[in-house]
């Protein structure tokens, strides 16, 4: 590349790219031997990584680094080693600048929503034959968190069709799949049509599962409706309101239980709003039914926690933040579990509604959309 030089600085300790029009960019002589794209540090196949940092050696350095079109080639002693490093890609892994270390950040791909996000909706036949019809799909499952399926089979468990799209079904104490069947005048109170706050699945288990689906196989009764929450956007506005309340919901961990079966105990202890160590948002746990007694908030943060999860959960209930819609029998729709909440509003009057549930993780759905935009 015309202009590109390449500075070998701090005694071969550190290299300086410098390219016109842009700032220099500075790496490490550890980053990137650690990084070296030859055969004999990484498998041409399947691009894992052949060596451990014991094979690297502890008195490393550069001895010498050369521009060559768009190459970089990189000795480094004592191995006496060259190693060609393409300079797109170098730029593009760069890690010489500014990190955004805001707390409650958005993850990449990820956009908030509020009411008026119209869900994205995709036809299960077109999916599953057509990698241009899946991959907006799943993009925009990526992207809110939640979308809706059409075209599914009305009958037990249809829902796999849909995980199959792109992954695997993650089995539970609940089994592969789980019945929603509940009855209007119901003979016993198990089957109510009372309405649920909005809430994440499974908070006491970890890891959670990360993906739920819900596909409808009845719905005949008035009302019912499903709602969804950007978990999200709720974090994110309760940090605008209350810094110091959102903060201490991030710091300390809540704890959820169920025992309600027999032979089971599941217990988790994880932050209602979870981040990663540069505060990016990472997991929204929130399921009134299934929290535990608070036992891991300092007394002299007990008021500012509970201040601030009454002000979330009166933020997560708010309709300014939920998104409503009823399926119809051969629809469902998919949830990010670790940020959406979903809920089912109360109905009454005659009539029946049916839906089963199954768990899957989103590895498998990330996996199958980078493969798809990579191909």
């Amino acid at each position: 590349m015309t202009g590109v030089h390449a500075v070998v600085e701090q005694d071969g300790q550190l290299l300086r790219l410098q390219q016109p029009g842009t700032p220099d960019l500075r790496f490490h002589s550890v980053w990137l031997r650690d990084n070296a794209p030859d055969p004999d540090t990484r498998d041409p196949g399947n691009g894992q990584r052949l060596i451990t940092l014991a094979d690297i050696p502890a008195d490393l350095q550069l001895s010498d680094a050369q521009v060559q079109d768009n190459t970089l080639l990189c000795t480094f002693q004592p191995e006496n080693k060259t190693v060609a490093f393409d300079i797109g890609w170098l730029t593009a892994n760069a890690y010489d600048h500014a990190h955004n270390t805001k707390p409650g950040r958005l993850p990449n791909h990820v956009e908030a929503w509020r009411a008026g996000c119209i869900p994205t909706r995709g036809h299960l036949p077109d999916m599953a034959q057509n990698p241009d019809a899946l991959r907006p799909w799943l993009t925009a499952l990526r992207r809110d968190g939640f979308a809706v399926v059409d075209g599914c089979r009305t009958e037990p468990g249809g829902l796999f069709d849909i995980v199959d799209l792109f992954g695997f079904v993650r089995e539970t104490n609940y089994g592969r799949h789980f019945e929603v069947r509940t009855e209007v005048n119901p003979v016993n109170l198990a089957y109510t049509g009372l309405g649920l706050q909005a809430h994440t699945d499974n908070p006491y288990r970890d890891p959670v599962p990360t993906l739920q689906v819900l596909a409808c196989l009845e719905n005949s009764a008035e009302g019912g409706e499903n709602m969804v929450v950007d978990g999200f956007a709720a974090a994110q506005r309760l940090r605008d309101e209350d810094p110091d309340g959102f903060a201490c919901l991030t710091r300390h961990p809540a704890r959820f239980s169920y025992t309600g079966s027999q032979g089971v105990a599941l217990h988790a202890r994880r932050p209602m709003i979870d981040l990663s160590p540069d505060g990016q948002l990472q997991t929204i746990r929130f399921n009134s039914r299934s929290a535990a007694t608070l036992t891991d908030v300092p007394f002299d943060d007990m008021v500012t926690y509970y201040r601030a999860y009454r002000r979330f959960s009166d933020i997560v209930d708010d309709p300014e933040m939920e998104v409503t819609f009823k399926l119809a029998p051969s629809e469902a729709f998919v949830v990010d579990n670790t940020r959406v909440l979903h809920a089912r509003k109360g109905y009454s009057g005659a009539g029946t509604r049916w839906l089963q549930g199954c768990y899957a993780d989103k590895d498998g759905l990330l996996s199958t959309l980078a493969a798809l935009e990579a191909s």
